[in-house]
């Protein structure tokens, strides 16, 4: 074969794959497209088109690089909903931690998956972006040397549920700038679509929703996550039990529900049997919880699951919701039935149950007590020990890699002060490899959810009233959940306990978009005395205070380095010349 053509030959194979764990690669475009899920025309945030995003399907310990250019007209970041990004805050995505990708520019996102498995989902943390859209979910497989603790399903549907405003995100803001709450939503969509015209009075026609395509006799891994605005959702399937086996990480105790409550910010994963006769098509229902009951009826979201031996469309009444619209004390039990499965090997081949958290002592204790949005210095903000956070100019993880004076402060209180309200940027220095409490006490007047990123912590306690010091001999010491988003009802607690291993500034914020613009945060530092590596990636963005760092980036799409494309393109630049070499020395 002449020198040549095996060149080319070569120059039109695929990169040569890298050593060690694999690496997946993503390339894309976060704009506007044009939508009408609820029958009103408005701009969403779609990713690459599409709208919801596409799917992250990764395994244990694989590589993802991310390039994200960003096409809106203001800055965007984009966070991983539960991937702990061991010990890489740099790509948590979130305000403390990066500067924002402005307008016209792309990042790089670069991290780890490890150790995990599970249903997580991305979505754009800057402000109020989750409301136009920006999500999809992130699917982290299991190696094959790991089992999963239940027979392998015959497919994996993913669902996102949420509640959805006709307003755009930026009227949205402009409503809580001005000091106006946002109202109730104008509808719940299912995978970014409107309802199943189910009754003629409710939904108008012309709407379209989403279909689910399913075969007679399957079992189907339902994946579920509740990306909304501020709205609890129970999801059910019209005469099908939900086998509840996996939240945000892991593996549950096995059991049935014909609906379950899930709260913003959540994921969990349920095996669907398709065992019905299929005399007609069947709802799918994801409708709000504890909202005035003149609108639940407009708060409900409707798909249809589709049996492709399916004799007829779905008819007749929804499947019921739980009894009491404003019943907490249902979903308060369903939230504590939720139970960690011991036995069930993990990302990593010991089991889950060997790491005993009721052990351990307790390092520090955190009382974070919420209240009602109320004005600052005439402006509303909402609280946390009243205290309201302030986002700095110049990000958390920056200013204390480079030493920048004034940005932030170590005295977070650990429990409410009873003083007037503040605006601060106050954070809580935690204690690295220190094991903390923290209770959620709500004193407001909706459901709450709460994350915690760069961690799964464990759900140990959840009741009404006040917590008090004996409240801690109500806890679940053996088997509670671990996962990283948890509901908080309104005039109650929960408590949490988390081991604080992984090095870095981590958000502590409400998941209810709301609230969360209000002010609603903290972060944690954790600080390895022993480790004075940065990890700064050297596509790192500079803003604030460091604004004079920053290097001159093109405006135009740039395949990341670490991209298939860009290897191939220098693959076969490199080929080219010594082709042409060669021809030069013939």
């Amino acid at each position: 074969m002449p020198l040549l053509l095996l060149l080319l030959l070569l120059a039109a194979s695929p990169a040569p794959a890298r050593a060690g764990d694999p690496y997946a690669y993503y390339d894309w475009e976060v704009s506007y497209v044009s939508a009408q899920p609820l029958g009103v025309k408005q701009k969403v945030i779609g990713i690459n088109g599409q709208f919801p995003g596409p799917t992250l399907n990764v395994t244990t310990n694989w590589n993802v690089v991310v390039n994200v250019r960003n096409a809106l007209d203001e800055p965007l970041l984009i966070t991983w909903n539960g991937v702990q990004q061991r010990k890489t805050a740099w790509q948590d995505g979130v305000l403390g931690t990066n500067c924002a990708i402005p307008a016209g520019w792309n990042w790089t996102y670069t991290f780890q998956v490890k150790d995990q498995v599970g249903s997580f989902f991305y979505f754009p943390s800057t402000p109020l972006h989750r409301a136009a859209g920006g999500y999809g979910g992130i699917t982290i497989n299991n190696r094959d040397v790991i089992p999963i603790p239940f027979g392998f399903p015959d497919g994996d549907i993913t669902l996102f549920i949420g509640d959805w405003y006709n307003r755009g995100h930026k009227e949205l803001r402009s409503a809580l700038d001005g000091g106006t709450l946002l109202g109730a939503p104008d509808g719940v969509l299912i995978n970014g679509l409107g309802p199943y015209q189910y009754n003629e009075s409710v939904v108008p026609p012309g709407i379209v929703y989403e279909r689910i395509n399913v075969e007679p006799g399957k079992t189907y891994r339902f994946r579920v996550h509740n990306v909304g605005v501020s709205t609890s959702l129970n999801f059910r399937i019209q005469n099908h039990n939900l086998l509840l086996v996996e939240t945000e990480g892991s593996y549950t105790s096995q059991q049935n529900y014909t609906n379950l409550d899930i709260h913003v910010g959540q994921s969990y994963s349920f095996l669907v049997t398709m065992d019905q006769n299929a005399s007609t098509d069947y709802y799918v229902v994801a409708s709000a919880r504890f909202v005035d009951s003149a609108v639940v009826d407009k708060l409900t979201g409707v798909a249809i699951l589709h049996y492709s031996n399916s004799q007829g469309p779905a008819s007749g009444p929804l499947p019921d919701p739980p009894n009491d619209q404003y019943d907490t004390a249902f979903s308060i039990n369903q939230a504590r039935s939720i139970r960690w499965n011991v036995t069930a090997s993990g990302a990593r081949p010991n089991p889950q149950g060997s790491f005993h958290y009721g052990d351990i002592t307790v390092t520090d204790v955190y009382l974070l007590q919420s209240r009602p949005p109320e004005l600052i210095d005439g402006k509303l903000r909402s609280t946390l020990n009243e205290i309201s956070y302030i986002p700095p100019s110049t990000p958390l993880v920056l200013a204390q890699l480079f030493n920048v004076p004034g940005v932030y402060k170590l005295d977070f209180p650990n429990h409410p002060m009873n003083r007037l309200p503040k605006v601060d940027t106050s954070i809580i220095n935690g204690t690295y490899k220190g094991f903390m409490e923290i209770i959620f006490q709500n004193n407001a007047t909706t459901v709450q959810s709460y994350h915690l990123d760069g961690y799964a912590f464990f759900v140990v306690g959840m009741d009404y009233g006040l917590w008090t010091e004996n409240s801690r001999g109500t806890y679940n010491k053996w088997d509670g959940v671990a996962r990283s988003t948890i509901q908080v009802f309104p005039g109650a607690w929960t408590a949490i306990l988390v081991f604080l291993d992984n090095a870095g500034i981590w958000n502590l914020r409400v998941q209810n978009l709301d609230t969360w613009y209000l002010g609603q945060e903290v972060y944690i530092n954790v600080v390895n005395p022993e480790d004075n590596s940065n990890n700064l990636p050297d596509n790192a963005i500079f803003c604030g205070a460091l604004s004079s760092l920053q290097k001159e980036q093109s405006h135009r799409f740039v395949y990341s380095e670490a991209s298939p494309v860009a290897q191939w393109r220098k693959t076969f630049s490199l080929l080219f010349l010594l082709a042409s070499f060669t021809i030069w020395l013939q």
